[in-house]
């Protein structure tokens, strides 16, 4: 029983992040084998992999297995890979720097790599187009029945010229593709470059026969395996150019983060800096700061940043005035004027004026470095729609051999003996080519026609299109809303927005601007309004609620110190208790009052009902067990919240407010809102609101939560879809789907409510790109292995060369990468402006 005990009671084991670099993935057959192998590992939990970035995100327990052993694992599996630093990797101890300048070492060595990489496959490409040229010039042997000189007789006569084009494009420019495919074939795990190069050297074999034997009458086809290894080489270049093109928003986005930060040493030699950047004493700009990583600053230290210098984390000036450039964060074109006292970002730019800031948040902890997190997981997750293409490439590349063998059995056992015109019609196709007709005197064999049919089949499935269909939308769609500050945490999250029909609106601190000011102060009895709100604010300062700040804020406006108080108690929702000169004193709701036994008159409830129909929140304090007075709070609404709600109903959804406040006060704050009776949610505790939107699920509502505050927490996680505004609490931020991080220019209105409709409107339209890439993909290979394998050869004549089912894959791939590229141009923000 005491090892049952301890073993119940032993913690859970503690889950680690990984993220991996892989090299060496083609299609989605070979993301469905890392996936394998990472998961196969002892202490992995998950693994997801990214086709386009090349990343493998991994959840582990480290006293299991480490990353390095996951990157030797992957890496003896033909997967190149290393282990990619935490965002924000740091160490107080100095002697950890040679480490951490190694990693980053690594991180460039690991870019050099991709660049090699891509100017080899140029190269290859440049070859083969070389080649192709060559071997297409035979066909120029005649034009209008007459000769050309030269290349008339090297067709005709020298047909070890092409064998030889031929032997150099498989060793030289596709001899990668050879030999990738033999260690995928190899390890039991084919690839999309097992079956070109099944298919290549399928031709190139049948060639070399029927060019050593030609008693067997069979046509030599040099050409097919150097147009082969052109046109795919071609496509996979284009390929990675768009790729490039899709991650360079991305790309951006991480070049943003700063890599040195100026120390400054001495502090209070820094407090003698003017605002010009000139130093008055000893303290001077050569002596007075020391340089190091931005990464090694910790939390507290002083900074020194110059005109031209990006910000290197995110801080507050202390010293100094200067204009900021945040567009990177908050899309506003004009400069922020800063202050001492003023916040600033890391990755913002400082234009004007030397300051000094102390940091608040370093390493991963800055906004850069969770926006650059947050998108990097929103590229990893993936759509469920997208477990479709998964299960189909798991296949994939099995299922294409297994027709393949299948097309060439049917056509050398049945298909020509059932139709034989088709090898008379084929012979006929040859004849009028003159160079063919010398070539062959008699008709296609069964062999001959079998086995081309056979190669287009291996040639023209695609399964790199399956794989490159959600991650590339992804990866534009989240880079694009990054650059508007909407961060979406994955596809998943993109194909539940596409079902939404409902959004709840929480008010306080969303709809409205979340900074709430007394307007009446209302006594009763003894007490006088001076008083009556001395005593609420001590009463409330034992709690942050914006109401509580806001009566508090009003009476150091005044002057009023707070008086001596004890034994505070929150009921969150509900109000405050605290005891004042031996009183007690309790703030709070009607109703909360009435529960603690104390009597609201009929004058007072009439005088509350009054103060709520012109949409204020109305807070009562009672003293000693009796009615002192009333506080009414108003809180405007955002100037765009208007506009963000008629644009919401436009697209077909309903709205929802959802409030603590009593109905009056609901209705007053929906009105201008355009919002009906039965949109109000009012009078809802915050330990109440994800029981609401569990309720409106179980009617088969598909429903999004917008909120900022800790008590949204709990409904922001029962929602299908939550929405969190960045200056909301961590908690919110954690929970929520979607993350609104734009900051608008005017402090008094630091969000746009309206990006809750950008969100939405780049959700869907990245979802639909989604859906198109994958039915194109799946649409693609479901007619295009059919017509290869000779569907319309019988009634039609109509049967895929290997040349032009090369071409064929190839533009399939490029025109997913294309298709996704155009979100850039399918997504407007006008009607949102």
């Amino acid at each position: 029983m005491q090892l049952s005990s301890k073993l119940t009671d032993s913690p859970t084991p503690a889950l680690q992040t990984l993220t991996l670099d892989v090299r060496g993935m083609k299609c989605a057959g070979c993301v469905k084998a890392v996936e394998d192998q990472l998961t196969q590992q002892p202490g992995v939990v998950s693994a997801c992999v990214n086709l386009v970035t090349e990343v493998a995100t991994v959840e582990c327990e480290p006293s299991f297995i480490q990353g390095s052993q996951l990157a030797q694992v992957l890496t003896e599996a033909g997967f190149p890979s290393q282990v990619r630093p935490a965002p924000g990797w740091q160490s107080s101890d100095p002697d950890i720097l040679g480490e951490n300048q190694l990693e980053s070492a690594a991180l460039t060595d690991l870019s050099a790599q991709r660049r090699l990489e891509m100017q080899q496959q140029v190269g290859r490409v440049v070859l083969a187009a070389l080649l192709l040229v060559a071997s297409g010039l035979g066909h120029l042997g005649q034009v209008n029945g007459l000769p050309i000189p030269g290349l008339h007789n090297i067709w005709l006569h020298n047909i070890w010229f092409h064998w030889g084009l031929a032997t150099l494009a498989l060793v030289l420019p596709g001899r990668s593709i050879l030999v990738d495919g033999w260690r995928g074939l190899r390890r039991n795990s084919p690839n999309m470059n097992t079956l070109v190069s099944l298919g290549t050297l399928a031709a190139y074999g049948a060639s070399v026969v029927a060019l050593l034997v030609p008693s067997l009458g069979w046509e030599c086809f040099f050409d097919e395996p150097v147009m082969l290894i052109g046109f795919i080489l071609l496509g996979r270049t284009l390929e990675q150019q768009a790729r490039s093109r899709a991650a360079s928003a991305f790309q951006a986005l991480v070049a943003l983060q700063p890599r040195i930060a100026r120390l400054i040493q001495d502090q209070t030699a820094a407090e003698q800096m003017d605002g010009t950047g000139k130093q008055h004493g000893e303290w001077n700009a050569a002596t007075g700061y020391l340089e190091i990583p931005a990464d090694r600053v910790q939390v507290g230290q002083w900074l020194q940043v110059l005109p031209g210098d990006k910000i290197p984390v995110d801080g507050e000036v202390v010293i100094g005035q200067t204009t900021v450039d945040e567009a990177m964060l908050t899309g506003e074109a004009f400069p922020v004027l800063k202050q001492p006292g003023d916040t600033v970002t890391a990755g913002t730019l400082n234009q004007s004026g030397a300051i000094a800031l102390r940091a608040t948040r370093t390493g991963k902890d800055t906004t850069l470095a969770q926006i650059i997190a947050l998108v990097e997981t929103a590229q990893t997750r993936k759509a469920p729609i997208q477990r479709i293409a998964d299960t189909v490439a798991g296949y994939f590349t099995y299922t294409v051999l297994g027709i393949a063998t299948l097309t060439f059995g049917f056509w050398y056992f049945a298909g020509t003996h059932i139709w034989p015109q088709v090898l008379t019609h084929s012979s006929a196709v040859m004849a009028s080519d003159p160079a063919a007709h010398h070539l062959m005197s008699v008709a296609v064999s069964p062999v001959l026609l079998s086995l081309k049919l056979a190669i287009a089949v291996l040639v023209v499935a695609c399964p790199c299109a399956l794989g490159l269909a959600t991650p590339t939308a992804l990866l534009v769609g989240s880079s694009l809303g990054a650059e508007q500050g909407l961060l979406i945490r994955g596809g998943d999250v993109l194909e539940k927005v596409h079902h939404l029909d409902t959004v709840i609106f929480d008010k306080t601190g969303t709809l409205t601007t979340g900074q709430p000011t007394v307007t009446d102060c209302i006594p009763f009895g003894t007490l006088d309004a001076t008083a009556l709100l001395q005593i609420a604010a001590t009463v409330e300062s034992g709690t942050r609620h914006p109401l509580a700040i806001a009566i508090q804020q009003a009476a150091q406006q005044q002057g009023l110190p707070l008086l001596n108080a004890q034994h505070f108690q929150t009921e969150p929702g509900f109000g405050v208790t605290a005891v004042i000169d031996d009183q007690p004193v309790l703030i709070g709701t009607g109703d909360w009052l009435q529960q603690q036994g104390i009597t609201l008159a009929e004058g007072i409830q009439t005088q509350a009902r009054a103060l709520a129909l012109s949409g204020k929140t109305v807070v009562y304090v009672a003293v000693a067990g009796e009615v002192a007075g009333l506080i009414a709070v108003s809180d405007r609404l955002r100037p765009d919240a208007v506009a963000t709600v008629a644009h919401l109903k436009k697209m077909g959804l309903r709205v929802l407010l959802l409030t603590g406040d009593q109905a009056e006060t609901a209705i007053a704050i929906a009105q201008p809102l355009g919002l009906e009776s039965t949109d109000i949610l009012a009078g809802i505790r915050p330990d109440g609101k994800a029981e609401v939107v569990s309720q409106l699920q179980q009617q088969g509502h598909r429903v999004a939560m917008v909120g900022d505050g800790t008590n949204d927490a709990p409904a922001l996680a029962q929602a299908d879809v939550g929405i969190a505004l960045h200056s909301g609490t961590d908690v919110a931020i954690e929970t929520a789907a979607i993350v609104l991080m734009r900051m608008g220019k005017v402090r008094s209105h630091p969000i746009q409510l309206m990006d809750v409709v950008k969100s939405i409107q780049l959700s869907r339209s990245t979802f639909n790109k989604i859906r198109q890439n994958l039915f194109w993909a799946l649409a693609y290979n479901v007619i295009g292995i059919p017509v290869a394998a000779g569907i319309l050869l019988p009634s039609f004549g109509l049967v895929l060369s290997p040349a032009v089912a090369a071409l064929m894959m190839a533009f399939s791939s490029v025109s997913v990468v294309l298709n996704s590229l155009l979100l850039r141009h399918t997504v407007s923000w006008n009607s949102t402006q």
